[in-house]
């Protein structure tokens, strides 16, 4: 079988299924062979950096166009990112499919962790990925004092927010140790690279699934500019919210009427295809310190966050530690800076395809803050971070003066999902069904953010992972 994407699930799927000596799995991915786990500090996705991936976007219609950039290494975005490792909550898995349901994804969340705090209900003792939290006597100033402004203004401290009605001000859940980022590829692929039946193909793209009438047969992929087919009786996506239904598209499996605009024949019409995909906005409000210790490489640079709702709108509130300039090579930005994100936004977007070429990267059309209330929340939770801040909390940390309008600017958290939405086959947005195989392709799986039908009002990482081993377990059992 052939594993397309070695990122935060693609690395898990692989793992998982190369556990039986008598499966032979090939893992194939874009970018480098970089294993390892990399400081927490730094987030290596500046302008210059040489693993990750690009793709052109639009936050807003009518707005100038930005950059994405995603992981694109062994370990994926999961790789790169600032480490925070928070669950969806009960509430957000009410939005997915009943078999889809908290109590049904639990014991995949215990079973990727080793997390040694809390209620024993919630957590696993013995999974790959290290689960902890910067302890009270670390803290930042900024998080400490963040932390008694939230208690300030009643909003209740939560010491675990991956318990699953976790809400209000505490530390964040890290996929870390001893300082060091530890994602999936450290944590499930690294420890396994010499089994017999696992290959791992890097700086090979994958251009197309290979298609026999409706049934996947293999992945043409491109490595030093020749492209060659390899065969498969089961192919597993895990290429992300960009990149899964980027690659169904040019594999002919998506909207007939998107596809032929690029004369690209269709093999399955599945509309949904690029359709209900979403992230999670965020303003981040710039302000100078006056006082503030060095930025180090091994502290994350978000250790505490607020999960609150204000007028019925998820919103959380993060407290950078390091300004952005700081922890991303390359930037310039040397303002600290909270964001504000709306967890629950009502815009959608869609992935566009640019060209019939699939070395094209698609335009990720975003469409935010097309709905009012949106607009309206995001607004309330600025207003609120700026109260937190002025604030007797962050007496002689900051200069309140500094907290203008021009200092706030409008963004993505990076937090992609849908696009390949898991749902029934008379469900327009839906591309998989409850198991994650594509609707209307025999031996095709999806297994990455890809298939949220609801963007957790958490980041996705963790869930990320919780697919890429749910999916495994599914694959397996269908292979015997």
């Amino acid at each position: 079988m052939i594993v397309v994407g070695a990122g935060s699930a693609g690395c898990v799927v692989a793992a998982r299924l190369s556990e039986n000596p008598e499966r032979t799995v090939i893992l194939i991915e874009a970018g480098p062979g970089v294993v390892g786990p990399g400081p927490l500090g730094v987030l290596p996705v500046g302008p210059h950096s040489d693993v990750v991936g690009r793709y052109p976007a639009r936050l807003r219609d009518g707005a100038p166009e930005t950059v994405l950039a995603r992981g694109r290494m062994l370990g994926g975005s999961g790789a790169v990112n600032g480490g925070y490792f928070l669950r969806g909550t009960a509430a957000d898995f009410e939005r997915w499919p009943p078999s889809w349901s908290y109590a049904s994804v639990l014991p995949y969340f215990r079973r990727l962790e080793t997390d040694p705090f809390g209620d024993r209900r919630w957590h696993g003792d013995t999974g790959p990925v290290p689960v902890t939290r910067t302890a009270p006597d670390e803290r930042h100033p900024i998080s400490t004092a963040f932390l008694d402004a939230a208690d300030r203004a009643g909003f209740g401290y939560r010491a675990d927010l991956n318990e699953p009605d976790a809400d209000g001000a505490g530390p964040v859940p890290l996929n870390a140790r001893a300082g060091l980022r530890i994602g999936t590829a450290t944590a499930y692929l690294a420890p396994h690279t010499g089994r017999p039946n696992l290959r791992v193909l890097t700086d090979t793209a994958a251009r197309r699934v290979e298609l026999s009438g409706h049934r996947a047969t293999g992945v043409e992929v491109e490595s030093g500019g020749v492209r060659r087919v390899l065969r498969a009786s089961t192919v597993v996506l895990c290429t992300g919210a960009v990149g899964t239904p980027h690659l169904l598209m040019h594999s002919g499996v998506g909207s007939a009427q998107q596809l032929s605009v690029h004369d690209i024949p269709v093999r399955v019409d599945l509309p949904g295809v690029g359709r209900a995909f979403e992230d999670h906005p965020e303003v981040t409000v710039g302000y100078r310190r006056t006082a503030a210790p060095p930025h180090r490489a091994d502290r994350a640079i978000l250790e505490v966050v607020l999960a609150a709702e204000l007028d019925g709108e998820p919103v959380e509130v993060r407290p950078y530690t390091a300004t952005f300039g700081e922890a991303i090579p390359g930037v310039d930005d040397p303002l600290a800076r909270i964001g504000v994100a709306l967890m629950r936004p009502r815009s959608r977007g869609e992935i566009v395809l640019t060209a019939a070429d699939p070395a094209a990267p698609p335009l990720v059309r975003y469409r935010y803050l097309e709905a009012a209330a949106d607009r309206a929340a995001l607004r309330a939770g600025v207003a609120l971070a700026e109260d937190l801040l002025r604030g007797p909390a962050f007496t002689g940390l900051l200069d309140p003066r500094s907290l203008t309008d021009a200092s706030a600017t409008f963004g993505t958290s990076m937090h992609l999902s849908g696009g390949c939405s898991i749902g029934a086959p008379d469900d327009p947005d839906a591309v998989v069904d409850d198991r994650c195989r594509v609707h209307g392709v025999d031996g095709l799986w999806i297994a990455d953010g890809s298939v949220m039908p609801s963007l957790p009002t958490r980041g996705p990482h963790a869930t990320t992972v919780m697919i890429g081993e749910r999916v495994a377990e599914f694959v397996a059992l269908l292979d015997v």
